[in-house]
């Protein structure tokens, strides 16, 4: 059973920043798995926010794009996501979420692993 967890989540004013942190259970699946970050806000359909394939490739969704930088640190087989200049509509609960030999893809359909999520508040 592989297992991702997530940190990092809290409540912060609008223009600031927090970082998200996701550790794999499995290296395996870390080393092979593109991995992303999902959010899912009250009311709305979950979407993909980051994604990044074990060669490095990126894909963000529009709506971060120059705000939000994922990133992998091998050694701790974690997942990161940056999130600066945050807005009150990037308040959600963030997922982490892996699937192995995929591409960078922001298809929720697509991840077999899921986190449980961290909240993520924003105020203006």
């Amino acid at each position: 059973q592989v297992r991702l967890v997530e940190s990092g989540g809290g409540s912060v004013q609008a223009g600031g920043s927090l970082r998200l942190s996701c550790v794999a259970s499995s290296g395996y699946v870390y080393s092979t798995s593109v991995m992303a970050w999902f959010r899912q806000a009250p009311g709305k359909v979950r979407e993909g926010v980051a994604a990044i394939d074990r060669d490095g490739v990126t894909t963000y969704a529009d709506s971060v794009k120059g705000r939000f930088t994922i990133s992998k640190d091998t050694a701790k087989i974690t997942l990161n996501l940056q999130m600066n200049s945050l807005k009150p509509e990037d308040t959600a609960i963030y997922y982490c979420a892996a699937e192995p030999y995929s591409f960078a893809t922001l298809d929720n359909q697509r991840f077999r692993y899921w986190g449980q999520g961290t909240q993520v508040t924003v105020s203006s």
